[in-house]
């Protein structure tokens, strides 16, 4: 019963993007969505999420017992301080 409403339901989906793609913007009726004019309070990179990496990296001991001390996500404590340092650098 519930494969049938979801291909029901994709099938409507469908057909209202093949409908859309169909139509040219000033055709698009937009009236039901807000106008946003003031963005002062956005927040610019709020959802970007770079893609991650895994790699061995060899660090003094101590360096690595100083960013373990406040306890989880020295990982991430690791990529902030060189992002930092990255976005602080002079760009070549």
């Amino acid at each position: 019963m519930k494969e049938k409403h979801m291909n029901k339901a994709s099938k409507v989906k469908n057909k209202e993007l093949r409908t859309l793609r169909s139509m040219t913007d000033e055709e698009i009726d937009l009236s039901d969505i807000p106008v946003r004019a003031d963005w002062r309070k956005a927040v610019v990179g709020k959802f970007y999420r770079p893609i991650k990496k895994s790699l061995t990296i060899r660090i003094d001991a101590d360096v690595l017992a100083w960013l373990k001390r406040p306890g989880r996500g020295y990982q991430t404590r690791i990529n902030g301080l060189l992002r930092q340092a990255m976005e602080s650098s002079p760009r070549r």
